[in-house]
């Protein structure tokens, strides 16, 4: 082979060399582009705002610190607007002249809370990143960070959501099941969300921590059966008949404000505050068998609590050239 000949050969498989190269670089490009385009990750901010994470840590740490009931309040925010068309933040709009939001809608009336909480997050949010951290992504980051501080398991966030331009208080009202729901129903309502039996009681158990109204447990404490009666009785001081709604309860009335298993074992127990809390364990359903294992397996409970989490945080988000990014999360842009 002459000289000449053997260069331009070599000339050639370089050439190949290179063209491969940029192939694979374009491809890992295209990969990284969709995966940021249409699908949710942990890395989302990483390099738009890498310090949204801390931030938002470090702002429910000191919110639980001035209150510990307000980490099971953004637990439930994140759960309240996930049921409702999707992980969107459509449950921290205002009403407005052109809709009426979802804050009014029956499961959130004079209940959830925390919207000071979250307004003061992303106020900070915005100091350092403006425009790029949605609001429904802080409410997932914030019901994370409440859980791990208040002592549960901790799970890598998938972010990159945007936020909706409507709400819809209708959706709110069919959406969010009911205290009162019965176990046929709370199947049905948690499969209408892709979620499974096994989230359905993982996430239950969110009930460890928090609040719930007079209102809410009044029937049970009176007219129910499946209820230990001294634990029935030593509600209805502060549970009249009638008046009182707003009076407290713990939804777990051994440790309220840490986040542990024994909601389960409550259950067992039939001292399940709510009529929805009992029905997990009401020894006809398939749900009684992981109450059982939750009660005596914390571990358990707290892996399948993580993977539920993660689940439902990805019921229906807005990706991409949808929606938007809120700056102030009670109103649209």
């Amino acid at each position: 082979m002459s000289l000449l000949r053997l260069a331009y050969c070599k000339r050639e498989v370089f050439n190949m060399a290179s063209n491969y190269s940029l192939l694979l670089l374009f491809l890992v490009f295209a990969g990284t582009f969709l995966e940021t385009k249409g699908k949710l990750t942990p890395k989302f901010y990483s390099s738009k705002c890498p310090k949204a994470l801390s931030i938002v840590q470090e702002e429910v740490v000191a919110a639980i610190k001035n209150e510990t009931r307000i980490g099971a309040s953004l637990l439930r925010l994140h759960f309240h607007d996930c049921f409702v068309n999707g992980c969107d933040a459509s449950v921290l709009l205002d009403d407005t002249s052109s809709f009426v939001g979802e804050k009014t809608a029956a499961p959130n009336n004079n209940s959830i809370r925390g919207f000071e909480v979250v307004d003061h997050i992303k106020a900070k949010l915005e100091k350092a990143c403006p425009g790029v951290v949605s609001c429904a992504d802080l409410l997932a980051l914030a019901a994370r960070d409440s859980v791990v501080y208040l002592g549960g398991p901790s799970w890598k966030v998938r972010l990159g959501r945007r936020d909706s331009t409507t709400a819809s208080r209708s959706a709110a009202n069919t959406s969010i099941p009911p205290p009162t729901s019965n176990i046929s129903s709370l199947i049905s309502n948690f499969a209408a969300q892709n979620l499974s039996l096994r989230d359905l009681v993982a996430l239950s158990g969110s009930h460890t921590i928090g609040l719930a109204r007079c209102t809410s447990f009044r029937s049970r404490i009176y007219n129910e059966s499946t209820i230990d009666a001294a634990f029935a009785n030593s509600l209805q001081g502060s549970c009249p008949r009638s008046g009182n709604d707003d009076n407290l309860a713990n939804l777990d009335h051994q440790t309220p404000t840490h986040f542990d298993n024994l909601y389960y074992k409550n259950l067992l127990k039939v001292k399940g505050l709510l009529h929805s809390d009992q029905e997990l364990f009401n020894g006809t359903s398939s749900a009684d068998k992981l109450v059982k294992i939750y009660a005596n397996n914390t571990f358990a409970f707290f892996e399948h609590f993580a993977k539920a989490m993660i689940n439902m945080g990805n019921i229906e988000p807005l990706t991409g050239s949808q929606g938007e990014i809120r700056t102030n999360c009670r109103k649209v842009n």
